[in-house]
């Protein structure tokens, strides 16, 4: 009876967890491509820097579209801005994330410590549930 409610614990905290590592790491991946972004936009913004002012220069919008100096550069650091809005944004959940795969690890060890040494067979138990999922 300890044994079966054990196991259901356990497969629970189980898919938490993965659930959790899932969204962590998509979290991470948003982050990163964010980070990436900024890393094009601001190597862009430095090659527009060196232009005359009255240069037009050819943007890619969908399609190659032919604007003034300014109105690229305005292009460029408002993707530097909406990019860094979205990483402030992301680093909230990554926190809160970060949190509850804590939390989950620490009720994996309050479970682990809550079973008895003389439950024979336990491991058998929860490996076997683990594998009929």
């Amino acid at each position: 009876m300890a044994t079966e409610a054990t196991r259901e614990a356990f497969v629970e905290l189980q898919g938490r967890l993965l659930e959790t590592d899932g969204k962590l790491k998509q979290v991470v991946g948003q982050e990163q491509a964010c980070q990436v972004d900024i890393f094009t936009a601001k190597t862009t913004l430095d090659e527009l820097q060196e232009l005359p002012a009255e240069t037009n220069v050819y943007q890619s919008i969908g399609e190659f579209v032919l604007q003034p100096l300014g109105d690229a550069k305005a292009w460029e650091e408002g993707k530097i801005k909406e990019a860094e809005a979205t990483i402030a944004s992301l680093q909230g959940s990554k926190k809160y994330l970060e949190k509850q795969m804590r939390e989950v690890q620490s009720n994996f060890k309050e479970l682990m410590e809550q079973l008895p040494a003389s439950i024979p067979g336990i491991t058998q138990a929860i490996n076997g549930s683990a594998s009929s999922t």
